[in-house]
């Protein structure tokens, strides 16, 4: 396993549309993502330590950030031929375990991730109103071992200054997680 970090934002950058199938049987566009405020796009997985640490966290924040005007996605975009974990089968039953209050897509094809420069899970993209990147940080000081509960919320954070001013924070420390599973690697 290849622990990589993201590199860092670069502001102003368009998000890429996407047309992806959801575990809830629908298929998802940018726009049918997208907040009033902005969109968190998430490029996460089930069987990743660095993800499996954040995901009660990541929940939580998701859900305070669509209060505020901000939606989420989730892309799982790793091979699942080399992790069962990672299945759509097993992306539906986590989805559902966690009550994900966002949608969870597969990218079979990998090349949304490859669009987006995604590499490692977890990777976040916070975009503002006008669909602008404002953040390409971590979730908080969580590793493979969740932070502990006062950790400085670090996304939500950013995410919440986005909202209120339509840009995100000049400093910002990069996500750190395993490598996308890129398919024939």
């Amino acid at each position: 396993m290849v622990s990589l970090q993201t590199p860092v934002c670069d502001f102003g950058k368009a998000a890429i549309d996407f047309s992806l199938p959801g575990v809830d049987g629908k298929t998802w566009t940018l726009n049918d993502c997208k907040g009033e405020k902005g969109l968190l796009v998430m490029f996460i997985c089930n069987h990743c330590p660095y993800v499996k640490a954040i995901l009660d966290r990541l929940v939580r924040d998701t859900r305070e950030l669509r209060d505020l005007g901000v939606n989420a996605v989730a892309i799982m975009s790793n091979d699942p031929t080399q992790y069962e974990e990672d299945s759509f089968e097993n992306m539906k039953r986590v989805a559902e375990q966690q009550d994900f209050p966002f949608p969870y897509l597969l990218d079979q094809t990998q090349e949304v991730a490859k669009a987006y420069g995604a590499v490692c899970t977890p990777d976040f993209f916070g975009y503002n109103a006008d669909l602008e990147l404002q953040y390409r940080g971590r979730l908080d000081a969580s590793r493979k071992e969740a932070a502990p509960g006062d950790a400085r919320r670090d996304l939500f954070e950013a995410m919440r200054q986005v909202a209120e001013t339509g840009k995100g924070p000049e400093e910002q420390i990069p996500s750190m997680g395993c490598s996308i599973k890129w398919i024939d690697e």
